[in-house]
């Protein structure tokens, strides 16, 4: 696809404010942020698809945040505006088709992966039911509304979306209810759910069950505390796209928003805090309501440092603070640190890999410009001279590294590139 002016205008912007002192960083903005509109959709009757990068789907999650940066031109730029909302038209698009799944094909055509034991179907890449699979979309459609001002992106194939996924959510409080199962039957335990396909064993706790990481890796407890987070802000902002949205008003839908995300708060409150080694409140990465829980965190996004990068908490909040210091330190598991890096990794990727998504979430979860600034350097130094952004890498070697285009990645780069200098969305 061609670049929209608006888009043109910003990477010229972005390269001047980067001057010569930072010639480097303008040369990778430039690239990644035009990669994802001139690489990776694909325009058709049903909205534009996004493409991933190296996988030939769409993931809910990543094609959220593959466009997401560009807000920042539509709000002067209808062009790239109507970028976003094609976009938008095929997200919702998928969540008709199957609110469970997480990622999907262009077309019918039954690829990815069909063996899997669970509701497949042609249009359907991959069936891991994710709850950010179903906050994402809402997300960029509250956020283009707040950016834009426009609300025609508030139609009935929003609507028929929203219903599945707030029906979703809800039967998700109660997952021995549920229909969702979901078993791969391979070697790698982190890819299939146990229990025959239903998961880990879980008590009622108010919070909505989630079966995979947004790393798509299983849940080792079923509450993600993260993505129940990110629920509950967007069932919020459900809330007031349905109070205050001329034409699509909705009192009982906004009245079940409302309690969802009051009931997953609740459940929050009352099983997501423990004590971390140094005796300070944090929050946990998953718990089942029976006691157990899991302290960690995975550079996939939602996690619990990026929790004010999405909006699901300030980043004064005293608890937030301790969870973030505890979960870039050694505490987290997945913490890695190198020779030319440290930050967050992930079980999906070899061990002590550090990701440049995780990277760029420092970045965006600090007002601290020193720190922006190491953290941008790092993302360049680390891309192998390919002036691109990757999945994991060896912080020790990183021209060892997984993901050749890894779309997300390169647009979480830029996106920390514009918060540099104070070109952010509102929110």
């Amino acid at each position: 696809m061609e670049l929209p002016i608006g888009i043109k205008q910003l990477i010229s912007e972005i390269k001047d404010l980067c001057g010569a002192e930072h010639a480097d960083w303008a040369e990778v903005f430039e690239k990644t942020f035009a990669d994802t509109i001139k690489n990776a959709m694909v325009e058709d009757e049903n909205g534009i698809f996004v493409l991933t990068g190296d996988i030939p789907a769409m993931w809910q999650r990543d094609s959220t945040a593959q466009v997401r940066p560009y807000l920042i031109a539509a709000k002067d730029d209808p062009e790239t505006a109507a970028i976003i909302k094609k976009v938008l038209k095929r997200q919702f698009f998928n969540m008709q088709l199957d609110p469970y799944a997480n990622a999907f094909n262009q077309v019918p055509n039954n690829q990815g992966h069909q063996t899997d034991e669970t509701e497949m179907g042609p249009w359907i890449w991959e069936r891991k039911y994710e709850i950010d699979s179903l906050c994402y979309p809402i997300n960029l459609a509250y956020l283009y509304w707040k950016n834009t001002g426009d609300t025609s992106i508030f139609d009935e194939n929003f609507k028929l979306a929203v219903e599945k996924a707030v029906d979703v959510m809800r039967t998700e409080i109660h997952h021995e209810v549920s229909p969702y199962k979901f078993q791969r039957f391979i070697d790698r335990p982190e890819d299939t759910l146990v229990n025959e396909g239903t998961g880990p064993d879980f008590t009622y706790t108010g919070m909505t069950w989630c079966g995979f990481r947004p790393s798509d890796d299983a849940c080792e407890y079923s509450y993600s505390i993260p993505e129940n987070m990110f629920a509950k802000l967007v069932l919020n902002q459900l809330h007031e796209i349905y109070t205050q949205i001329a034409g699509i008003e909705d009192d009982d839908l906004a009245g079940e928003c409302s309690n969802i995300a009051e009931e997953i708060d609740q459940g929050i409150k009352k099983y997501g805090l423990i004590e971390d080694q140094a005796g300070k409140q944090v929050f946990a990465y998953e718990v089942d309501g029976r006691g157990n829980y899991l302290f960690m965190d995975d550079a996939n996004v939602p996690d619990l440092t990026s929790m004010p990068y999405l909006g699901s908490i300030a980043a004064g909040n005293v608890i937030y603070q301790n969870t973030r210091k505890a979960a870039l330190s050694k505490q987290n598991k997945y913490y890695y640190e190198g020779k030319y890096a440290a930050g967050l990794g992930s079980p999906h990727t070899p061990e002590d890999y550090v990701w440049h998504i995780g990277l760029a979430i420092a970045g965006l979860t600090t007002d601290d410009k020193e720190e922006q600034e190491r953290i941008l350097n790092t993302l360049i130094a680390t891309s192998a001279g390919t002036k691109m952004m990757h999945e994991g890498f060896d912080p020790n070697d990183p021209s060892k590294y997984t993901r050749e285009w890894f779309s997300w990645a390169n647009m979480m780069f830029c996106e920390l590139l514009l918060a540099y200098f104070d070109k952010t969305i509102n929110k």
